[in-house]
């Protein structure tokens, strides 16, 4: 009775409009009042401690920080140049940069939505000049830009991490084979379509320009190693990566690149100066700027944003845990795991089941919350039927990027419209073409599992050889 209402409310109040994230914790407070003894005040400390509990979710107010700086700090731009430097001559190329950038955005962001609005706002205007229809460029940057959740550091891997139990640093060495191959099969598919269709080229950078715009994309590019080196190598964890993460994004975005806060725009060093006048002048302002830009109101601003998108999406996490706080409470994933066991499923047609209930949910529901009500219900059931964790993490993960680009809950298609001021039935269009790329790889990764599995068993390897 208890898990008839609780699914009833739930699907009750999204009919008719409610939000997820409320819709979730309605649902589970109302259960909670009607079939146990809980008052409302255990049921605001349960949800206080589901977020208090889980050392790994302080990451994602950090990375969210960090994806704010580097948005409009230019970055996105200095990756983009640098990106159109390497590939940007073959057939295709300006595509291909774009989900090049979009990799290695996504490796410093740690958001989709992000990484579409920080690179789409520049590359879709500009593969339009170029000769691109605008519906096959937003299309590309629409698929590429769910790479976000899945090149680590990646916020939705730190939600099924804290959902789970399971390593989060594993996590994101599981996601970085499956990125860098996903994001060479949309490559692969560009380049075809490219000499279809007669997209043009670019025209073959020269040596000093690669280099000149590694140099200038060095200061995002650095992001990268400091993280993913910190949390790889041991030294921190995701979490106190993300922290440093942050602080660095800060630092890049006003004191390095420039691009926000009081000293936006001026240069490093003047011409007529010699390097050791310019270095200590540069020192100077950073020291004396620094209390000027912590008051600037473009940083105020971009703190202010990155506080209320941590907010809205922790909140939806609480919610979200209550839920699963109720459904752990009835038991009902013991029950379910029970009930499929008996079926006799073997362990790939569970995996089919498994994405066709996330591909049905991401069409319906924001990835966090998905992860959180299904990833109690489905872990047991996979290790039961010897399915590793961090496989199904990643699984899980794939199948999310691709509820980003599917009606009518898709975040990444609101992003699209906006950046391309067109509707959102035009982003679907433009976007949906390329799912069967991302459909083909979820089938590869979901039976392949060595692709996820690689680089953290090898790292384990390493270690114990050691």
């Amino acid at each position: 009775m208890a898990t008839a209402s609780l699914f009833i409310l739930l699907f009750g109040c999204m009919l008719i409009g409610i939000p997820v994230a409320v819709a979730l914790g309605i649902s589970s407070i109302v259960t909670i009042l009607i079939f146990s003894n809980d008052s409302l005040a255990s049921i605001a400390l349960k949800f206080f401690e589901n977020l208090s509990a889980h050392y790994t979710l302080l990451a994602i107010p950090f990375f969210i920080l960090s994806s704010a700086f580097l948005s409009g700090g230019g970055v996105a731009k200095r990756l983009i140049r640098f990106a159109v430097s390497v590939v940007g001559s073959i057939r295709g190329g300006l595509a291909m940069a774009s989900v090049l950038a979009c990799m290695l955005f996504a490796a410093v962001s740690g958001s989709s939505p992000a990484t579409v609005a920080a690179i789409g706002s520049i590359v879709i205007a500009g593969m339009v000049q170029t000769g691109y229809p605008k519906a096959f460029a937003a299309g590309v940057i629409a698929n590429a830009g769910t790479l976000g959740i899945l090149i680590p550091p990646s916020i939705v891997m730190l939600v099924y991490a804290a959902a789970t139990e399971v390593s989060a640093a594993r996590m994101f060495m599981a996601g970085f084979i499956p990125g860098i191959t996903m994001g060479l099969l949309l490559m692969v598919v560009i380049y075809i379509v490219a000499r279809i269709r007669g997209l043009p080229a670019q025209p073959k950078a020269s040596l000093r320009e690669i280099i000149s715009s590694f140099s200038s994309a060095l200061g995002g590019l650095l992001l990268i190693i400091i993280v993913l080196g910190a949390i790889y190598g041991g030294i921190a964890s995701p979490t106190e990566a993300a922290a440093v993460s942050a602080v660095y994004a800060f630092a890049v975005a006003i004191f390095g690149y420039r691009d926000l806060g009081p000293l936006k725009n001026v240069p490093w060093r003047r011409p007529e100066e010699n390097l050791v006048w310019a270095a200590g002048r540069n020192v100077l302002q950073m020291t004396v700027g620094l209390p000027k830009c912590l008051t600037d109101p473009e940083v105020r601003e971009t703190v202010m944003h990155a506080g209320k998108v941590s907010i809205m999406l922790l909140f939806i996490i609480g919610n979200a845990m209550l839920f699963a706080h109720v459904l752990t409470t009835e038991r009902i994933p013991h029950a379910i795991a029970e009930t499929i066991v008996q079926w006799g499923l073997p362990a790939w047609g569970f995996l089919i089941v498994v994405n066709l209930l996330l591909l049905a949910a991401g069409n319906f529901m924001e990835p966090s919350a998905i992860l959180l009500i299904m990833a109690p219900i489905l872990f047991p059931i996979a290790i039961q039927l010897g399915i590793d964790p961090i496989h199904l993490g990643i699984i899980m993960v794939v199948n999310m990027e691709i509820g980003m680009i599917t009606p009518p809950v898709g975040l990444n298609l609101f992003v699209t419209a906006g950046v391309t001021q067109e509707s959102l039935g035009w982003a679907v269009r433009a976007a949906l073409p390329w799912l069967s790329v991302l459909l083909v790889f979820l089938v590869i990764v979901t039976y392949v599992p060595q692709i996820s599995l690689f680089l953290p068993e090898y790292i384990d390897y390493l270690k114990g050889y050691r």
